[in-house]
């Protein structure tokens, strides 16, 4: 793709690298049939392709109107058009420079800029989150149907072991999931514990910054990191061998920490130091044979990939992969490429098309009858559930000795 972007963009390293993300564009159509939001609307612009047109023409000079902003916060960021491109366009970096730009030139509405403020003010944060989270499960007789739907189930955490292991790895503590599904890093602490190796936490860290990230504000998203950086610096120091996100969308924040820092005259080596010890739990976990610790084999189970495992971390039959080799049968699910709905705020920004992705997943992930289903990300986790009875869990809970 040809373009002329302005000298003075070019002079900076995102011109530099919008240049060249749209260059590798050979404008061949093929993510188009991959995009979930074009299989949704049939529109250009709510596809790869044409988000990469508008994202262009405002690079090099177009005012831009809400019509752009409109069709780039469409956009999941479930980079499944990335898994499909022959060229290698690395879409998901284009679009959060495409959004940073429209959002310099189209101002938002008050209602869209609150909402997005309080998504920032509560949920990064657990506590707020967590007081948030109970105040709506006691007043949940009095809300209305689609946020009762919407609630998690208070969840029993049970013991976390003590570190008693040589052998010891750091578990990022999040946001969202420490508030809402608190089992989830519970129950890895306890597998890790029966492989030999001690999990901790810090409690210096929080937030991997993913959510701030994908609002456009990106100093929030690199403070985050920073924060991150100097809990988990005298861990690693001490010997800590990996640092390990539960939830591939965290992970995926982690593991582009050295892009993100990239230009930080502090941190740039500190974060490319940590790069090689950002891990999926399901990356880790693999390497160990877990079928002695395998519960409900007799069940058959779906699984769903996330977006960001099998498109941005790129690994689609990591998790599949290891509970087969634990001995579980899993029911066949098509389109499995196609996102959830989920992506981070995106259920609560664009509830509509968060829907219908949801119900078009849950019609093919329950198609086959399985006993229960299981996913690697929070958000896809709460997601789901929250359009079906069957049971929709973490991977690690079949594996939890307490369970």
């Amino acid at each position: 793709m040809q373009t002329r972007l302005p000298a003075d963009l070019l002079a900076t390293p995102e011109g530099q690298e919008a240049n060249r993300i749209l260059r590798s564009c050979v404008h061949c159509g093929f993510c188009t049939a991959t995009c979930p939001t074009y299989q949704l609307t049939g529109n250009e612009l709510d596809g790869p392709r044409g988000r990469i047109y508008l994202i262009k023409q405002l690079l090099e000079g177009d005012t831009g109107d809400d019509r752009v902003q409109y069709h780039l916060d469409r956009c999941l960021t479930c980079r499944s058009c990335e898994t499909t491109c022959p060229s290698g366009v690395e879409y998901g970096r284009l679009i959060d420079i495409g959004r940073h730009h429209v959002n310099q030139v189209v101002p938002r509405s008050a209602g869209q800029r609150l909402m997005r403020r309080l998504i920032l003010q509560v949920l990064p944060h657990p506590q707020r989150f967590g007081l948030l989270l109970n105040l709506a499960r006691r007043l949940q007789p009095l809300l209305p149907a689609v946020w009762r739907n919407k609630l998690p189930a208070g969840q029993k955490t049970g013991n976390w072991p003590p570190p008693r292991h040589s052998r010891k790895v750091i578990l990022l503590a999040g946001c969202a999931q420490t508030a809402a599904t608190p089992l989830t890093n519970a129950a890895a602490a306890r597998v890790f514990d029966q492989l030999g190796i001690s999990a901790i936490e810090s409690p210096l860290a929080g937030c991997c910054g993913a959510l701030a990230q994908h609002l456009d504000a990106g100093e929030e998203a690199r403070a985050a990191a920073r924060r991150n950086i100097d809990a988990w610096w005298p861990l690693v120091e001490s010997g800590a061998e990996a640092i390990i996100g539960s939830a591939s969308g965290c992970t995926l924040m982690l593991k582009e920490y050295a892009h993100l820092l990239a230009d930080d005259p502090v941190y740039a080596t500190r974060a490319q130091r940590l790069q090689p010890l950002m891990r999926d739990l399901a990356e880790v976990l693999a390497e160990h044979d877990l079928s002695a610790l395998a519960r409900h084999r007799e069940e058959p189970l779906a699984v769903h990939v996330p977006c960001t495992l099998q498109h941005g971390q790129q690994k689609p039959d990591l998790l599949p992969d290891l509970l087969r080799r634990a001995g579980y049968t899993l029911t066949p699910v098509a389109d499995s490429h196609l996102c959830c709905g989920s992506a981070g705020s995106y259920s609560i920004l664009q509830p509509e098309l968060a829907t219908q992705l949801r119900d078009n997943k849950l019609a093919t992930l329950l198609h086959a009858n399985p006993a229960r289903v299981v996913t690697a990300n929070i958000g896809c986790q709460l997601h789901l559930a929250s359009g079906t009875q069957q049971p929709v869990q973490h991977w690690i809970e079949l594996f939890d000795p307490a369970s």
